[in-house]
C-alpha cells in the first residue's frame, strides 16, 4: 500500500485557516443580520397593518367608505384572525414562508357584527431585504479575501524566518561553524522562532565544543602513542628472523598505520587541512595510480577531464576506497573516469545499509558480510579528503537487475570550480 505525502507550505496553512475563520464569522454575523433585519421588518409591517386597519375602521364608521383596500367579511380571511374577531379583538397575521415577501393581514370586528381587514405584501420593504443580502455576501467574501491576503503575509513571513533557519542548520550539519541561526533569521520580531534559533545556536555550540574536545583528546592519545609505537617499529626491525618476528613486526606495523588514520582523521575533523591545487589530466593521473595501487583493476576512461585539485589527498581517496574494495569486496574491481566524475566498484556484498542511510563512520567496519578487518577509517578519511576537495563522495550498491552482479559502488565528484575554503561544497548536480 502506497502513502502519498502532500506538503504544503506554512503560509498556504495559515492563510487557510485564518480564511476558514474569516468566512465562518462573516457567515455568522451575517446570518444574526439578515434575521433582525428580518424580524424587524416583519414587527414593522404588523405595526403599519394595525395602524392602517384602525385608519380604515374610523373611515368606514363615518362615512361608510373602505380605505386602505379594505374588505368586509373577506372569506380568504385566516381561521386565527376570524377566531379573534370572534372574540372582539384587532389583530394582526403574517403568512411568511420564509422567502420573499409575507402577506400581512390585519383585521378587526365591527358594531354591526362584520369582519373589517386589510392585507398587503410590503414588496418595496422586502427588496430593501435582498439589497442587505447582497450587501453581506460581497462584505463576506471581501472579509476572507482580506483573510487570505493578512494569512499569506503572516504565514510569509513566518515561513521565510523558518527557511533561513532550516538553511543555517544545514550549514551547521555541513561543518560551518561560523553560521548563527539567529543572526540569519534577523529581524526585530522575538517570537518563537527566535527561541527556536537561540536554542540550535546553543545546542550547536554545545556539540561543536564536545567535538573540539573529543577530537583534541583524540589527536592527543594517537599523537602520544607515535613515539612508542615507533620505537617498537624500530625494536622490531633487531630482531632475528624468522616468523614470530614477522607477526611482531606486522602487528606493529598495523598499529602504526592506524595511529597516522586516527591523527589524520584528527586534522580532517579539525577543518584545518587547506588543498594545494594543481592542474592534473585525471584519467591519466587515475591511470597511474591505480597501476600502482591495484594492479588488476579494470580501467576505463569514458572521458578525459583536466581537473584543479590537489593529487595527494586525490591519489588517498582513491587508495581508500580501491583498499576497502580489495578488503570487503570481491573481485573484479572497476575503475571508471567520466569527465570530473570517478567511480570505483568492486563485485562483493556491497555496502551495508547503516552505511548507505548514515555515511562512513569511523571504527565501525559495517556488517558481518564487510566486516572483520580493519577499523572502518578508509573511508571516513576518504569522505574527509573529499571535503577538502571540495568534491562530494556518494556511496551505493550495485542492482543486480539493472547492472547484472552485485557490488558496492563508490562516486567521487570533483566539483567545477577549486575549493576557496575548507570543506566548502560547490554546486554539484547529483542525479538520484
Amino acid at each position: 500500500m502506497v502513502r502519498l505525502a502532500l506538503r504544503s507550505g506554512l503560509r498556504w496553512k495559515v492563510s487557510l485557516a485564518i480564511a476558514a475563520v474569516s468566512a465562518l464569522v462573516a457567515v455568522a454575523l451575517s446570518l444574526v443580520v439578515h434575521n433582525a433585519a428580518r424580524v424587524s421588518m416583519l414587527d414593522n409591517s404588523r405595526t403599519v397593518m394595525d395602524e392602517r386597519v384602525k385608519v380604515a375602521q374610523k373611515w368606514y364608521e363615518e362615512s361608510r367608505v373602505l380605505g386602505f383596500g379594505a374588505k368586509l367579511d373577506d372569506p380568504r380571511l385566516p381561521e386565527d384572525l376570524r377566531k379573534f374577531a370572534a372574540r372582539g379583538q384587532r389583530a394582526t397575521f403574517l403568512e411568511d414562508s420564509g422567502t420573499g415577501s409575507p402577506e400581512v393581514w390585519a383585521s378587526v370586528p365591527l358594531r354591526d357584527g362584520k369582519v373589517l381587514s386589510v392585507h398587503t405584501r410590503f414588496q418595496d420593504r422586502f427588496a430593501v431585504l435582498d439589497d442587505l443580502d447582497r450587501v453581506l455576501i460581497l462584505g463576506s467574501v471581501s472579509v476572507v479575501l482580506g483573510g487570505i491576503a493578512l494569512g499569506v503575509l503572516i504565514g510569509d513571513q513566518l515561513s521565510r524566518r523558518l527557511r533561513k533557519a532550516a538553511t543555517a542548520a544545514r550549514k551547521l550539519a555541513e561543518g560551518d561553524s561560523e553560521v548563527r541561526v539567529r543572526d540569519a533569521i534577523g529581524g526585530r520580531v522575538r517570537d518563537e522562532t527566535d527561541d527556536l534559533a537561540r536554542a540550535v545556536d546553543g545546542m550547536a555550540e554545545a556539540l561543536q565544543e564536545r567535538l573540539e574536545a573529543e577530537r583534541r583528546v583524540t589527536a592527543d592519545i594517537a599523537h602520544e602513542l607515535r613515539t612508542p609505537v615507533t620505537g617498537l617499529l624500530t625494536a622490531a626491525e633487531l630482531l632475528p628472523p624468522g616468523r614470530p618476528t614477522e607477526l611482531v613486526r606486522d602487528r606493529a606495523q598495523a598499529m602504526r598505520t592506524l595511529v597516522e588514520d586516527v591523527l589524520e582523521v584528527a586534522r580532517l575533523d579539525g577543518f584545518a587541512e587547506r588543498a594545494e591545487l594543481q592542474e592534473i589530466d585525471l584519467a591519466e593521473f587515475i591511470v597511474r595510480r591505480v597501476r600502482v595501487v591495484a594492479p588488476d583493476a579494470v580501467i576505463t576512461v569514458d572521458r578525459d577531464a583536466h581537473v584543479s585539485t590537489d593529487p595527494r589527498r586525490l591519489e588517498r581517496i582513491l587508495g581508500n576506497l580501491l583498499a576497502n574494495a580489495a578488503r570487503h569486496g570481491k573481485p573484479p574491481f572497476e575503475v571508471t573516469v567520466e569527465g570530473r566524475v570517478l567511480r570505483v566498484r568492486d563485485h562483493g556484498p556491497g555496502f551495508p545499509e547503516s552505511l548507505l542511510k548514515d555515511g562512513p563512520s569511523r571504527f565501525r567496519t559495517g556488517s558481518k558480510d564487510r566486516a572483520g578487518k580493519g577499523h572502518g577509517l578508509g573511508l571516513t578519511i576518504a569522505a574527509g579528503q573529499a571535503r577538502v576537495l571540495g568534491a562530494r563522495l556518494t556511496f551505493r550498491n550495485a542492482d543486480p537487475a539493472v547492472e547484472g552482479e552485485e557490488g558496492a559502488v563508490a562516486v567521487l565528484w570533483l566539483p567545477e570550480s577549486a575549493p576557496t575554503n575548507t570543506g566548502s561544497f560547490p554546486v554539484i548536480d547529483v542525479p538520484d
